[in-house]
């Protein structure tokens, strides 16, 4: 079931931003799902991570997330 959940986040990262990981990884633990994705961000957003006053580059990135997976738990969910 692991792997599934895992491809089913590399697509969903497809197609709703326009991008995905390479590789997604689902583990389940108990009543919780931890998926890890590696090598998600674009140059630009390794760049802007990088260089942003203090840390907020990363805080955008971090919004710019929580807000497209809230779309697509939104439209997964009906």
């Amino acid at each position: 079931m692991e792997g599934e959940v895992g491809q089913a986040v590399v697509r969903f990262e497809r197609d709703y931003p326009g991008r995905g990981p390479p590789e997604a990884r689902a583990f389940l633990v108990d009543d919780l799902i931890l998926v890890r994705m590696r090598n998600d961000l674009t140059p630009a957003e390794h760049r802007l991570a990088a260089c942003a006053e203090a840390g907020r580059g990363r805080d955008l990135i971090n919004q710019w997330s929580r807000c497209t997976i809230g779309h697509g738990v939104e439209r997964l969910s009906g």
